[in-house]
């Protein structure tokens, strides 16, 4: 017998989080525990508003399945039939994996058969702001390796002006989060190209983005809105270089890994990125990091307070969890 807990909590960010839909000050996330009365499995994801989600209705779902997973008649493997991709399943995923090695004490690694968990970089983000703040953001910021500038369409030259002058030796990347249209791609790319930007996330929006197909891409380009799981990656072809796999989109750990096989396969380089929650939330994907060419889950280093055994992290680098935490 297993003993499903799962609840809403409320973690406050540090001052407010800004991107091209709207400005955020506390990240409202969904905590799940696993209980078999000798080992516990936790799991955390964060509903996603733009993509139909609500807190309420992610424990509906999660609820909605509450009998079968007590009765142990539901696993793991037959969540993924029983839930689609989201915030839901990614919460049951991740708990019964982290439930699966404290019962056999291992760690993921060795559930995986992969080798243990190494260290992984992260970008710091720097939400939407003037060009002088996002500038001041980022002389405070400028010993970062990898920065990741929110933009949204007006001033964003300047915006990523401002930041290279301020952090000239730090590589940048850049989030429109579909604020974009095909023409200010076109005008903005070759120009930050020439700012040094390595890499360009979600310029259009998801379900118009045909237009990259056509438009020189002189800078990588990243699906993150356009790709979901693995039914996301027949229309990425010609349009996107990279792939950014969140948690919370392709509904657990055990599909993220799935399709970050299957994009390496078709030729994506690969981009591990998280929504707002805590260190619970960022260590599945910890795991899904390892290898990838760009890792953005600083979360937990946007919130004002963190899960006491959360990630311990070194300015931008993030240290494998420890058991408390997960996995």
């Amino acid at each position: 017998m297993v003993r499903l807990t799962a609840g809403r909590e409320t973690w406050p960010i540090r001052g407010s989080f800004t991107i091209s839909r709207g400005t955020k000050t506390a990240a409202e996330v969904i905590s799940v525990e696993l209980n078999d009365g000798g080992a516990v499995g936790r799991g955390e994801s964060v509903p996603y508003a733009h993509y139909g989600e609500s807190v309420e209705g992610v424990l509906d779902a999660i609820e909605s399945l509450r009998g079968p997973i007590e009765t142990g008649a539901l696993d793991r493997l037959d969540l993924q039939d029983k839930l689609s991709a989201g915030a839901a399943r990614n919460a049951l995923d991740c708990a019964f994996w982290d439930l699966e090695a404290k019962r056999q004490g291992k760690r993921i690694w060795d559930l995986l058969g992969i080798p243990p968990l190494q260290p992984v970089t992260s970008v710091y983000t720097l939400s939407l702001d003037t060009p002088a703040n996002m500038g001041q953001a980022a002389a405070e910021n400028a010993h970062r390796p990898l920065l990741k500038l929110k933009l949204a369409g007006p001033d964003d030259l300047d915006r990523v002006s401002a930041v290279r002058k301020n952090a000239p030796k730090t590589k940048i990347v850049v989030d429109a989060n579909e604020g974009w249209t095909a023409d200010q791609y076109s005008d903005l790319a070759p120009a930050l190209a020439g700012l040094g930007v390595v890499m360009i996330e979600q310029p259009l929006p998801a379900g118009n983005d045909g237009a990259l197909a056509e438009i020189a891409r002189p800078i990588p380009v990243c699906a993150d809105e356009s790709c979901h799981d693995r039914t996301s990656l027949p229309a990425l072809a010609g349009r996107y270089d990279m792939v950014n796999i969140k948690l919370d989109k392709t509904g657990g750990l055990t599909e993220a890994l799935a399709l970050k096989e299957a994009a390496r396969a078709a030729g994506y380089d690969i981009m591990i990125g998280c929504m707002l929650g805590t260190s619970l939330a960022m260590a599945p994907a910890v795991v899904l990091a390892q290898g990838a060419e760009v890792v953005d889950l600083d979360g937990p280093l946007l919130l004002a307070r963190d899960r006491t055994d959360g990630l311990v992290f070194d300015d931008s680098v993030i240290n494998p969890p420890s058991d408390a935490l997960w996995g």
